[in-house]
């Protein structure tokens, strides 16, 4: 490209092709000679949506490009993060959004809901391959009917959703990213090993304080040292890699036996240097998966408030279906257990003299 084309000059509208956008908004009610005034909001606002999905799909796609290779550079993660952060500050908008669309009454929206049969949410192709890519793929999805989802597609986006339904997602990259995580074990120090110990200790200090309590009756202190046993036995299952892949298998949990350790010590060592940039990343996913399932929980409100009880347009069960979505399609949840294994900061094993400064800076100041 020359220079003098580089700098060439352009219009704002011919630049964003406004003259196309503006022009992409067509009540289907004006035929019937009686526009309805709220239909153009209806069309604006999920028009807006797929704008949006295009660019979360755009930092999604750099993303995994990031975490497609065997090794992964801090400057590559920390543009991850800062990715995955523009993401989560549009899911946000997103679900501001509905309060917009909310501002259309149900009995304006029956002005015109007859004309949109059959077309439906459900056939956003862009919201449909932003779940595929994130790792929401056929065998984990709620089915809302008897034939394959993408069926609603052109034939060749019905390709290229198979394509994806085949390939490595966000969740398998990261996934693999946590798996070869180097730090679980360095020398004579094993993570798991005295991880385990720690709260083997934090537990008996606890049974301990529920018996020389003053303040328990006899009745207290065998309910709370039942409790404290099961947290025992709650332990003992979960650092069982035997018990981890039965509950793989049953479809519990996703997250492999050696990722889910090192997220683990990511998020318990956090504040170490070099794992800062990998516990941002893991909280940024945390909280994308969290505003989409927001998302979610507030789409099928807004459907309940709008449509009751009502079947949707593309045929789905409505609001019981969205519900059901908002429960069973997170996609990250496994990041989001890993609190359930978080032990407080004064519990923490030591880490051994090699390893903190593996995890630290590079360069130290020599002693004078």
């Amino acid at each position: 490209m020359s220079q003098e084309k580089k700098y060439a000059s352009i219009h704002y509208a011919s630049y964003l092709g406004l003259d196309r956008v503006l022009d992409a908004q067509h009540p289907r009610s004006a035929s019937t000679g009686k526009e309805a005034h709220d239909e153009m909001l209806f069309i604006i606002i999920h028009q807006v949506y797929e704008l949006w999905f295009k660019q979360i799909l755009h930092e999604v796609d750099s993303v995994m490009r990031i975490f497609s290779s065997e090794t992964t550079e801090e400057r590559a993660i920390d543009l991850a993060v800062h990715r995955l952060h523009r993401v989560n500050e549009i899911l946000a908008l997103l679900i501001k959004q509905i309060g917009i669309l909310e501002t259309m009454t149900p009995l304006d929206f029956l002005e015109f809901r007859a004309q949109l049969f059959p077309a439906s949410g459900f056939q956003s192709f862009q919201f449909r391959k932003l779940e595929v890519l994130l790792g929401l793929k056929m065998d984990r999805r709620v089915a809302y009917t008897p034939y394959a989802y993408y069926r609603e597609f052109s034939p060749d986006q019905q390709d290229e959703i198979r394509s994806l339904e085949a390939s490595p997602s966000l969740f398998d990259r990261i996934e693999a990213w946590l798996e070869r995580m180097p730090f679980l074990q360095i020398e004579d120090f094993d993570f798991e090993k005295k991880y385990l110990q720690a709260v083997s200790g934090m537990l008996e200090r606890e049974r301990q304080a529920i018996r020389q309590s003053d303040y328990l009756s006899e009745e207290e202190k065998n309910m709370r040292l039942k409790m404290n046993g099961d947290s025992d036995t709650f332990f003992a299952n979960i650092f069982n890699p035997e018990f981890h892949g039965q509950q793989i298998a049953q479809g519990n949990i996703r997250l492999s036996y050696r990722a889910a350790l090192s997220a683990l010590l990511i998020q318990l060592y956090g504040s170490e240097p070099l794992l800062q940039l990998p516990c941002r990343l893991l909280n940024a996913i945390a909280d994308m998966d969290e505003q989409l399932t927001t998302w979610r929980y507030r789409h099928a409100q807004m459907v309940l408030r709008m449509l009751g009880r009502k079947t949707g347009t593309g045929g789905s069960s409505g609001h019981d279906y969205l519900m059901e979505t908002a429960r069973k399609h997170q996609i990250f949840l496994d990041f989001h257990h890993i609190s359930t294994l978080l032990i407080p900061r004064s519990e923490l094993p030591e880490l051994p003299p090699r390893l903190k400064a593996l995890l630290g800076y590079a360069y130290r100041p020599s002693t004078p």
